[in-house]
């Protein structure tokens, strides 16, 4: 397949992409283009799990979009359909599985300030990455999540931030550690850090908890809706999350449907 020689090895994800080649291969490799139907499709997904099935369907939908740019025009551009996409998973840390998480981080030190902004501010891993100690005002206990000048994305907000006092303790300990050793609040050795994928995952494992970086933002959100007192759009606006997103947390209100269940 043109696809998979050609296209593939130029990707960062040609690894797991070559497994979902391999078996959409063993249904469709002796078939023409004009196989691929709506019927076909859901015969195929049939065979998988929803997710498995999407996911093998999502790459030869790609691989047919690569033959038509590359080598077509095709005739005509068959649909591939999809299954439904599975609920996203609701993954968040007790307080528990979080001192865990951050007991095995504490030997290194970047790890351990990401994941401590992570739980307080429940920021998205970019913001806390590229965090800068002048977005930081330490006199309003606010923290900028963006830097000045950059512009705010349509479907990922990034408003300021106000901290907790433990968070803000914290980050003044940090900034009087690092001197002037770097601009970065997470930093090694006063260096950027492009990912922090691996040592998450390292302490993750030392922990016994399943999580990624990700799941301290849904963590945080967590946190806030089982508080209770929290208003949503005051909850919204914290973790830079529209109401509608937030609605998802909601049932970890101890006031969950409380007024309705009464009627």
């Amino acid at each position: 397949m043109a696809y998979a020689s050609e296209h593939l090895p130029h990707t960062a994800t040609a690894k797991n992409v070559s497994y979902h080649v391999d078996a959409l291969a063993q249904w469709w490799g002796d078939k023409n283009l004009s196989a691929v139907t709506a019927k076909a499709c859901r015969a195929y997904a049939k065979m998988k799990t929803p997710a498995a099935a999407r996911r093998d369907l999502e790459t030869l939908r790609a691989a047919i979009g690569y033959w038509h740019r590359e080598y077509g025009p095709l005739p005509s551009v068959p649909v591939v359909i999809l299954p439904d996409a599975p609920e996203p998973r609701d993954k968040w840390l007790t307080r528990q599985e979080a001192d865990r998480l951050l007991r095995a981080a504490e030997r290194t030190e970047h790890l351990k300030r990401f994941i401590l902004l992570g739980l307080h501010t429940g920021s998205r891993s970019n913001a806390i990455l590229t965090l800068t100690w002048d977005r930081i005002d330490f006199v309003a206990g606010v923290m900028m999540r963006r830097g000045y000048g950059e512009t705010e994305s349509k479907t990922k907000k990034t408003p300021p931030v106000r901290l907790g006092k433990r968070i803000l303790h914290l980050l003044l300990e940090w900034r009087a550690m690092d001197g002037e050793r770097g601009k970065y609040v997470v930093h090694w050795n006063g260096q950027k850090i492009k990912q922090i994928h691996r040592a998450f995952y390292r302490a993750a494992k030392e922990a016994g908890v399943r999580a990624s970086p990700h799941t301290l933002r849904h963590t945080r959100a967590t946190w806030v809706m089982q508080d209770g007192d929290v208003p949503p759009w005051e909850a919204a606006g914290h973790l830079g999350m529209s109401l509608k997103t937030l609605q998802k947390y909601a049932k970890h209100s101890p006031d969950f449907q409380k007024r309705a269940a009464e009627v």
